[in-house]
């Protein structure tokens, strides 16, 4: 499964933005770049060469790519450079094969699924430069004038060397296979420029017009308040005050309902921990760590707290019961009996001691209710 950090190194290496893909990478210097992507199964290094990017392929090089890493044909990386040097010439070759010649001198002689190795492509490549232009320096030595002007005799002697190398290739792919330019970047991500221009265009508008809202807004009420010369400023500063009070107290209520939800879910989870780790059928060891606390980092009172939500003290009945039973989960001596044979030798008195702890806290709000 390809990553999003990944996505977007392909994506800087088919656009061949060598500073995005060298700042992305120097922020994210753990991205593994030995992936393969897409219906061909190509890495990065083959998608550079494939676009004869050399300073993506040797930025790639220098960050660990691995240049033995094959295709779905068994095709390496330096396979799609000798083929791109085979098509465009000696630039290609300088660009690509070279880097990857230097950087992995075996890769010369790995075979693709079909037995073809890049020094095969090389060889075919300096065989049909000798092919073209021997015959093209034959042609000029031997051939006897020709009847017509010096422009036909041009045309004649470019159309004969375009029909020699035309057939050279056609040899070569016949043998031993056409290495084209198919889809390399298969995983393109899903947003385009033009998606992303739209994208920012709209955003840009949108608070645009939400600025302009607000300005109405600001101006409708200073109209407003024009409009009444009667309201004097006692007037003004109880509004305010009143406006400020209940500000408040939607504040306190606000607050109050958030502390609610937060005790109950971490009731509702200290609940579910302890089904789980402090079950008779356990078996694993555990640390402190792994012991349900009702609050892992809050004091012993703050754990109680938690123990006891949503039990009203004005039901005493109620309150006792679930007092009861919280303090026959955490008597010392029941929870060694039950959980004292799991417990990490090097965490073990830590947890009694806080086991003790909440065993007394308990025991004296026993005593207070009473």
């Amino acid at each position: 499964m390809v990553s999003s950090r990944q996505k977007r190194v392909l994506r800087y290496v088919e656009e061949g933005n060598l500073l995005k893909l060298k700042s992305h990478l120097r922020k994210h210097p753990d991205t593994e770049l030995n992936f393969q992507h897409g219906r061909k199964r190509r890495s990065p290094l083959h998608l550079a060469c494939g676009l004869r990017n050399d300073a993506v392929l040797r930025l790639l090089l220098e960050r660990g790519a691995d240049a033995l890493q094959r295709d779905r044909r068994g095709n390496t990386a330096l396979h799609i450079a000798a083929s791109r040097a085979l098509k465009h010439g000696q630039t290609a070759y300088n660009d690509l094969v070279i880097p990857l010649q230097k950087y992995c001198p075996v890769a010369m002689d790995m075979p693709n699924y079909a037995g073809v190795t890049p020094q095969d492509l090389l060889e075919q490549m300096k065989a049909e430069q000798v092919c073209v232009f021997g015959r093209a320096r034959e042609r000029q030595l031997h051939d006897l004038p020709q009847e017509g002007s010096s422009q036909a005799k041009l045309d004649s002697e470019s159309q004969w060397r375009e029909k020699l190398l035309g057939e050279c290739q056609d040899e070569f792919f016949e043998a031993y296979g056409h290495y084209d330019d198919e889809s390399l970047g298969d995983g393109v991500d899903p947003e385009d420029f033009g998606q992303w221009a739209d994208r920012i265009w709209r955003e840009y508008h949108g608070k645009r017009r939400a600025e302009a809202r607000r300005r109405v807004e600001s101006e409708e009420q200073r109209v407003r308040r024009r409009r009444r010369p009667e309201n004097t400023d006692a007037e003004a500063g109880r509004e305010l005050q009143t406006r400020l009070e209940r500000e408040h107290a939607e504040y306190v209520e606000r607050a109050a309902r958030k502390t609610e939800e937060v005790l109950r879910g971490r009731r509702r989870r200290y609940e579910e921990r302890c089904a789980v780790a402090l079950g008779s059928d356990g078996q694993e060891e555990l640390g402190y760590a792994d012991i349900p606390w009702p609050l892992p980092h809050g004091s012993v009172s703050d754990m109680v707290a938690v123990m006891l939500h949503g039990a009203e003290r004005g039901d005493p009945a109620a309150f006792r019961r679930l007092l009861r039973r919280q303090q026959a989960l955490w008597h010392p001596d029941k929870f060694t009996q039950r959980c004292g044979g799991r417990l990490r030798e090097a965490e073990r008195q830590r947890i009694l001691d806080t086991v003790t702890a909440l065993s007394q806290e308990l025991n004296r709000l026993a005593q207070s209710v009473r």
